[in-house]
């Protein structure tokens, strides 16, 4: 499954804050993690965070566009809607 996100880095803490829609009516999930955007440290906080929250392997957590970008889309191996949903809650309708 694919997974829009929005990262925060030095977020103070790793949490997510929810879903959002951007101007165009998609929906994402705001993410914030603790690392810093230097050096891919928050990139690997981002996959870390999600795979132990999603209760999947690291491995199945990898960033697939945005490498470089605050939004990123996520591929999640064996996650279906309904365990997204137990995860992070509904998504909002845009």
């Amino acid at each position: 499954m694919r997974l829009p996100v929005r990262v925060t880095p030095k977020g103070g803490r790793d949490a997510v804050d929810g879903w959002a829609l951007d101007p165009g009516g998609r929906t994402y999930l705001k993410v914030r993690v603790s690392a810093a955007a230097a050096d891919g440290e928050a990139n690997a906080a981002l996959t870390a965070f999600l795979a132990k929250t999603l209760k999947v392997s690291k491995s199945s957590v990898r960033i697939v566009s945005g490498e470089t970008a605050r939004l990123k889309m996520l591929e999640v191996e064996g996650l279906d809607e309904a365990a997204l949903e137990a995860a992070f809650g509904a998504r909002p309708q845009g």
